[in-house]
């Protein structure tokens, strides 16, 4: 929301993320396929993922009903009632044409264990379903590990995930509420069983000393509304802390967001400037912080592979959440 996709493409994203649900809702999914599939229709050049709907299916209306099969929920557009299960996802996935599309899985409150349980027996199932129902070799079908917070069950669907063979893996049910010891403690269970040879994706996950810590723990890829969702509610990121830049503090401030920062943003605008526009109301705000959050986490996202290749990464780790401490 509130940049282009050359902006976008500006900040250093190669990875655009669609959303299943919100797109069978409004236009949908038979109109985007008409019109040439998600790439051609929003005219995005590199790879696109789309998620399995799952997640908004489940958290948007209480009045939803699940079962065995599937879910019958409620649009929270206006109201009209609709069915989900794996072969419907799938359907309306293969008809976006992303290039890594998401098994449909149950996202339930991460403390209850009996719902965790039943959740996790449906996700596996859902994903078999999915995986059979598959009908495009150019799109890369990832499963989703669920589990809550009880290490056994994330163990076990760590593992019946991994054996699927899928061309990715992913970690749900996470970043909704739980602990940051419960996040670091599940996710480094599961990555210890996806194999390292494919992309471990976690999904939901977007402050920086989340992704840092996660990275530590072997997951590979991310997405977040974080960045976005912050910039059109006036917060800048930075490495260390996020800024409210309606503060009255700001309001003659020459300074730059971030002085080390190299976005548009920052190499063109005054902290003064920016909260002027958030204060207005002015879309602009929201466009030049959406560009400098983004670029901030790929900037930190460029740093930790560096680290990687050079094989300096718990040094740079060391340092970085150092930085955070102070």
């Amino acid at each position: 929301k509130a940049v282009t996709p050359d902006q976008i493409e500006s900040v250093g994203t190669s990875l655009l993320l669609a959303n299943t649900y919100h797109l069978y809702l409004r236009p949908g999914h038979k109109i985007v396929k008409d019109q040439g599939g998600l790439h051609k229709f929003m005219n995005w050049p590199g790879p696109i993922l789309t998620d399995s709907g799952g997640f908004q299916v489940f958290s948007l209306s209480d009045r939803n009903v699940i079962d065995d099969d599937g879910v019958t929920f409620y649009s929270h557009i206006d109201g009209s009632s609709h069915r989900f299960n794996p072969e419907t996802s799938i359907e309306i996935q293969n008809s976006l044409g992303a290039d890594i599309i998401m098994a449909f899985d149950q996202c339930p409150d991460p403390y209850g264990r009996e719902n965790n349980e039943k959740a996790i027996a449906r996700t596996h199932n859902w994903a078999v379903r999915c995986q059979e129902a598959h009908s495009r070799p150019d799109q890369a079908l990832f499963g989703i590990v669920q589990g809550g917070v009880f290490p056994d069950l994330r163990e076990e669907s760590a593992r019946f995930i991994s054996q699927l063979d899928l061309p990715g893996n992913a970690i749900g049910g996470l970043s909704v509420g739980e602990t940051k010891e419960e996040l670091r403690s599940m996710t480094q269970i599961v990555t210890n069983i996806l194999p390292s040879n494919k992309p471990r994706y976690l999904m939901g996950l977007g402050s920086p000393v989340d992704l840092v810590n996660a990275v530590a723990s072997g997951v590979d890829m991310f997405d977040c509304v974080l960045p976005t969702r912050l910039a059109r509610n006036a917060a800048a990121m930075t490495r260390t802390k996020q800024l409210n830049m309606k503060k009255v503090m700001y309001a003659n401030d020459k300074n730059p967001i971030d002085e080390k920062c190299t976005c548009y943003c920052c190499k063109n605008f005054t902290r003064a400037y920016i909260r002027h526009l958030c204060k207005a109301k002015e879309i602009l705000g929201a466009t030049l912080l959406t560009i400098h959050n983004l670029h901030m986490l790929h900037m930190l996202m460029k740093d930790i592979r560096k680290a990687i290749l050079n094989e300096k990464f718990d040094v740079w780790q060391d340092e970085f959440l150092k930085s955070i401490e102070l």
